[in-house]
């Protein structure tokens, strides 16, 4: 799913202006915006997606037909809520990775370490 700049432009909010960020987006081109999206791993849609579903109700679909009504303020809570959470995962994720190559590397040097001191005779 790609963000749609033209989403919010409606005279209901008068706040909407006047938030920098929504200023940013808007003026992005579409390819930017696209390569954003696609950058986020399987794993983290999966989180979300089940959160949610956590968060909406689940009912297995093959015996319920369930439909959501729901006003547009929470309708934005909710949405809001998901964005923040793919935010976070997205930060933790990128740390898991940080810490993974800091421990390749720690034990890379204690290898080289241990060799060099090896070659010295202790």
């Amino acid at each position: 799913m790609v963000y749609q700049p033209d989403f919010f432009n409606s005279n209901d909010d008068n706040n909407v202006d006047a938030n920098s960020l929504l200023d940013y987006l808007q003026h992005q081109p579409p390819e930017v915006l696209a390569r954003v999206a696609k950058s986020v791993s399987p794993e983290i849609k999966e989180i979300i997606s089940q959160n949610v579903q956590g968060l909406v109700g689940v009912l297995p679909s093959e015996n319920f037909e369930v439909q959501v009504t729901t006003n547009r303020e929470n309708l934005a809570g909710l949405l809001a809520s998901a964005m923040m959470t793919g935010y976070f995962l997205h930060k933790m994720e990128q740390r898991m990775h940080l810490d993974e190559h800091l421990s390749q590397a720690g034990s890379l040097n204690r290898d080289a370490g241990g060799a060099d001191a090896d070659s010295d005779g202790w």
